[in-house]
């Protein structure tokens, strides 16, 4: 029926509009585009169980940004604020807690990864620095060497002159 008013590419940017990342509330989209309420929810709650029917539940949607985001946008709501706000987007508190976990091992692992690789910098770079102490001295040996050498030839090529 909304099919023949509204084309399905129609349907699905409204749509993707009440969706995350946007999350548009259902009421402020209809005053902008002139459709009910009522249809809104309708198109979202198909769109939602075409996706979790096609093997995409509702979470996997979700870009990791839109899950960090979610994870902060949660974390000071209490229990029952926190499950309406998830069944709103069509998630459980359950995804968010997995969220929040994956989002916390992965800042350990980045400092873990950090640690160990600032030591290997500094290991390499204090041996870089020994070695062209090393080579400094070298080529400052050479260089005094080849002024003596200089300086010895010119000496007895005075004296085999005279």
């Amino acid at each position: 029926m909304d099919m023949a008013r509204y084309g399905q590419m129609f349907k699905d940017n409204a749509v993707a509009r009440l969706l995350p990342p946007q999350s548009c509330p259902v009421e402020t989209l209809s005053a902008r585009i002139g459709i009910s309420v009522g249809t809104l929810e309708r198109w979202r709650a198909e769109a939602l169980a075409s996706a979790s029917g096609n093997g995409g539940g509702g979470a996997s949607r979700w870009t990791a940004t839109a899950r960090l985001e979610a994870v902060i946008a949660t974390a000071a709501m209490n229990e029952a604020t926190r499950a309406a706000w998830c069944n709103e987007q069509g998630l459980y508190p359950s995804d968010l807690d997995a969220w929040k976990q994956d989002a916390i091992g992965g800042l350990g692992e980045l400092r873990d990864t950090d640690t160990a690789e600032t030591k290997r910098d500094r290991r390499r770079i204090k041996e870089l620095e020994r070695d062209l102490n090393r080579k400094d001295k070298a080529l400052a040996e050479a260089a005094a060497l080849l002024v003596l050498s200089k300086k010895l030839s010119a000496i007895f090529h005075e004296g085999a002159d005279a």
